[in-house]
């Protein structure tokens, strides 16, 4: 097994982000140079990696060493990565992200709904990996004994989950129940890519699963009363195709 501690460079560089500083990342990636990358990245920003090549070496690194976040490739010799992000979503709550070369939509959407967190299609802007990683180490330190946390935040919104009230920029905003539970769930999940079936389960049910027109309509709605713009939104994010996401980062 190859992991590597988080070294000590020369004076130029930064120091580690608070973040990030010791945090275990999982590279798999069958792809050596790419691998590669992603470790020079990560441990640059403070991280430690551990990597693996195959689906199951994945599965057995993720169990041994218990990562804080994995970074992994669909396209692995002995397995596809959606069947290996369903193996691990059966017993792991880190976060995954999903770095891929293929773009289509319904890969996406089929490995967001087997339990990944959010999709970054090759090549990307090392830039964009950090702000991504650093978003979803945020979102699973605030994970704590008590799943439900009272007051969730994002920007100018804020939500009291016991009170059930919502504000926009210091403002009162009244909900109807549909409208409070869509954001609910989106709040719970900030900074996640949620595909329409997730929303739509979470919301309405499993026999809902298939109006997506549902969600676009209360989505509509919950940019009118929340955001400044609702045309040009800054937290309620469309994904093209896939769902939608609550942005962490205005």
């Amino acid at each position: 097994m190859i992991e590597h501690a988080n070294a000590t460079a020369s004076g130029e560089r930064k120091q580690p982000k608070a973040t990030t500083a010791g945090r275990l990342a999982l590279v798999v990636d069958d792809e050596l140079p790419m691998q590669r990358l992603l470790q020079i990245v990560l441990t640059a920003d403070g991280m430690r990696t551990v990597e693996a090549t195959s689906g199951a070496e994945a599965i057995e690194r993720a169990a041994t060493h218990k990562p804080d976040l994995v970074l992994l490739d669909l396209g692995l010799p002995d397995s596809d990565g959606i069947e290996v992000t369903r193996r691990l979503r059966e017993w792991m709550a880190a976060p995954i992200l999903v770095i891929s070369a293929r773009g289509q939509e319904q890969d996406k959407i089929a490995v967001l709904d087997a339990g990944a967190n959010d999709y970054l299609t090759k090549p990307f802007a090392h830039g964009e990996l950090l702000a991504r990683v650093h978003v979803w180490l945020r979102h699973s330190s605030r994970v704590g004994p008590d799943p439900e946390e009272s007051v969730l935040e994002v920007g100018d919104i804020r939500m009291d989950l016991g009170r059930r009230l919502v504000w926009a920029a210091d403002r009162e905003v009244h909900l109807t129940p549909t409208e409070y539970k869509l954001l609910a769930t989106l709040m719970r999940h900030r900074g996640c890519v949620l595909t329409h079936r997730q929303l739509l389960e979470s919301t309405w049910g499993p026999r809902a699963a298939s109006a997506t027109q549902y969600v676009r309509v209360y989505m509509a709605q919950l940019r009118q009363k929340l955001e400044q713009n609702a045309a040009h939104p800054r937290y309620l994010l469309t994904e093209p195709g896939i769902g939608y996401r609550l942005c962490a980062r205005t």
